[in-house]
């Protein structure tokens, strides 16, 4: 199963590499790629490792849009971006079922960590699985910094208080409308509860009061994939690009940079398309 995984990806790393052969030959003007992606691959360090090295091989330049998924995903279908890297799979199946984007990859996946203060005072680390972890929270109606931006995150979210049985509410429960950092940080001051992307988690760890305080339910599974944006639909796009940084990112390289950041010695991500590039 190793090998097949593996044909597939240098495959679509041939063809990528195809693809730019004739792309690069074919104008002088300057190339940019649009890259619209959820704040975690951002927040946590991995984009400043993992783009240099494509932009100064390919003489290609990627700008990144690093917002919620949802808004991510909403960029790729006005046409407003080249390609997407996202973490919401129900909605990059939607999007690619309704033919705004083309070619998903699987890319690298981590987890989601419910964090709160260390003296945990709604009781969460005793809980037995993820949803348990926010009834307790709504229980003792302790603080709760929400994304509440559409992210992947905040999409994760919602999908745990249902399977809590849940509609939360009240003054406890703030909606920040902002970025993981963004959210850290608040929930860090108010000495709230949050759910997090572990690798945002470890990025800011040490400027945090904030722990870990519920982990390990596969509910909390947190897999990234990439979309190339649908040239049929948007003839402007820079298909070619895409599938260029897709190739890069989904092969080797890219995957072994993925599987190489750390930070305090701890990985944050780990690579889905080669598992041990």
């Amino acid at each position: 199963m190793r090998d097949r995984r593996w044909i597939r990806s240098w495959s679509g790393l041939v063809l990528a590499l195809a693809l730019v052969a004739g792309w690069a030959g074919s104008a002088g003007a300057e190339c940019r790629i649009r890259m619209s992606t959820t704040t975690s691959t951002e927040n946590s360090g991995l984009l400043a490792r993992l783009l240099p090295p494509f932009e100064e091989t390919w003489g290609c330049k990627v700008d990144v849009i690093a917002v919620g998924t949802g808004k991510a995903l909403r960029l790729g279908a006005n046409g407003d971006v080249d390609v997407v890297l996202v973490h919401a799979r129900p909605a990059e199946d939607k999007f690619v079922a309704e033919g705004y984007g083309v070619n998903r990859r699987d890319v690298m996946h981590n987890d989601f960590v419910v964090l709160g203060p260390a003296d945990d005072p709604a009781g969460v680390r005793g809980a037995g699985s993820a949803a348990e972890a926010l009834r307790r929270i709504a229980k003792a109606e302790a603080s709760f910094v929400s994304r509440g931006d559409d992210s992947g995150t905040h999409k994760k979210e919602k999908a745990l208080w249902a399977a809590a049985g849940l509609e939360p509410g009240g003054a406890w429960y703030k909606e920040a409308g902002q970025g993981m950092g963004a959210v850290l940080r608040m929930a860090d001051e108010l000495g709230a509860y949050t759910l997090s992307d572990r690798g945002t988690y470890l990025a800011f760890r040490e400027k945090l009061g904030l722990r870990i305080v519920f982990e390990g339910d596969p509910a909390l599974a947190n897999p990234y994939g990439i979309i190339a944006v649908n040239p049929a639909r948007y003839p402007d796009a820079n298909y070619e690009g895409a599938m260029c940084l897709i190739g890069y990112i989904t092969g080797p390289r890219g995957q072994r940079i993925i599987k190489e950041f750390k930070k305090g010695g701890e990985q944050l991500f780990f690579p889905d398309a080669i598992p041990n590039p």
